[in-house]
């Protein structure tokens, strides 16, 4: 049986993400398709458009098999932690032949290619890093800028475009590994950052600007029926929830944060006195230096509790397969897992008992990442729920 595994978020799902999943099937011949998606909080820093489980069912209505959880503590960090975590937890299902992931560019073997020279990092490399840094850019425009001196422009374009480092990423991950997934890269259609909506496939976050204007209707012949039945007006009772936390927490907290360095504890939490709404105090704190997606991941992290050594220790021991869903008529894919599965696989409550210390604080934020979300959307779903479709 050949699976091939798609790492999403799905915020939320649209007809890009379908025609991936018809790749998977007509093009690269699947036998069954796994998802690790993320929950109710995305790589972004923010809260997702609709809870994990609706998600979680558009994908097995589109054609995947299986729905599995990305941990909170993966979801909501940077592009080597959500990538990392990713393809370990693929991995360890121990069953997995190949991964495809959508990017603007780049052939399979560019990605190997870079991948590999990124992972040796040679001395040359790491010379030229620390120069750029030294100019004062961001750690990611250090890593393109050194990529472009010593790989060139084309390998350059891997680092241009979220979708293309997040590939890099799991490259990369597997790499380090030593796994036998194969990668298999997909051209995507259209900017992922565009927010003009086009009808048929376009941008997730051209869809999220209309679901924050309060438009509906004009998404419905750029969406798949199922997902446009369930959109709701986004975003919801979030802003005052994360404001408090970031209010009530202290800067020695904060600074445990993941990617809260270099004192920006202090600037968050002197800034915070005066901006008190998350799209102000984003703002005033972004610099040239501090992506406003680094600042809002900071933000999640500290609302669910994530810090640094709970981050480290994360990647470096095995977790869990919390199922979100599953197709009814492959339920055997459930059975094949637990068979295969070098970590627990969580379908019910009572699987909870086989988690060990670090598994079980990271279901624990996964937890309170659900609660946090029914409190937001007045909603009263279940965390230990699988859906049966």
């Amino acid at each position: 049986m050949k699976i091939c595994a798609i790492i999403a978020e799905y915020n939320p799902f649209h007809l890009g993400h379908l025609k991936q999943i018809n790749y998977v099937k007509n093009s690269l011949n699947a036998d069954k398709i796994v998802v690790v998606m993320s929950g109710n909080f995305c790589q972004r820093g923010e809260p997702a458009v609709l809870d994990k489980f609706t998600r979680a069912k558009h994908a097995i209505f589109a054609g995947a098999d299986l729905v599995i959880e990305l941990p909170s503590v993966f979801a909501v960090g940077n592009a080597e932690t959500f990538s990392t975590g990713a393809i370990n937890l693929i991995d360890s299902l121990k069953c997995v032949d190949s991964i495809c992931f959508g990017v603007e560019s780049g052939e399979k073997q560019d990605y190997l290619y870079l991948a590999k020279e990124l992972v040796n990092e040679s001395s040359e490399y790491k010379k030229t890093l620390k120069s750029f840094l030294e100019q004062g850019v961001s750690l990611a425009k250090a890593k393109s800028q050194t990529v472009k001196a010593l790989y060139g422009e084309k390998h350059e374009k891997l680092l241009s475009s979220p979708n293309n480092i997040l590939g890099l990423e799991y490259t990369k991950a597997i790499l380090k590994r030593k796994s036998s997934i194969e990668i298999c890269p997909m051209i995507r259609e259209g900017d992922h950052n565009d927010k003009t909506l086009k009808k048929g496939i376009t941008s997730a976050s051209s869809i999220r600007e209309y679901l924050k204007s309060g438009k509906i209707k004009p998404l419905k012949k750029s969406l798949p029926p199922y997902t446009y039945f369930d959109l709701e007006v986004y975003p919801f009772g979030f802003e005052k929830v994360i404001m408090t936390s970031v209010i009530t927490t202290t800067e020695e907290s904060l600074k445990k944060t993941p990617d809260c360095t270099e004192g920006l504890e202090h600037r968050i939490k002197a800034l915070v006195k005066d901006n008190l709404t998350v799209e102000e105090l984003v703002d005033k704190v972004t610099t040239k230096r501090y992506a406003s997606s680094r600042i809002r991941r900071i933000l999640i992290n500290n609302l669910l509790g994530i810090t640094e050594d709970l981050r480290l220790d994360a990647l470096d021991k095995p977790l869990y397969a919390k199922v979100l869903a599953v197709k009814k008529d492959g339920l055997d894919l459930i059975s094949t897992l637990s068979k295969s599965s070098e970590i627990p696989l969580v379908t019910r409550k009572s699987d909870l008992s086989s988690l060990k210390k670090t598994a079980k604080k990271c279901f624990d934020v996964d937890c309170l990442a659900q609660e946090l979300y029914n409190l937001a959307t007045d909603k009263k779903i279940n965390e230990n729920y699988m859906l049966i479709i």
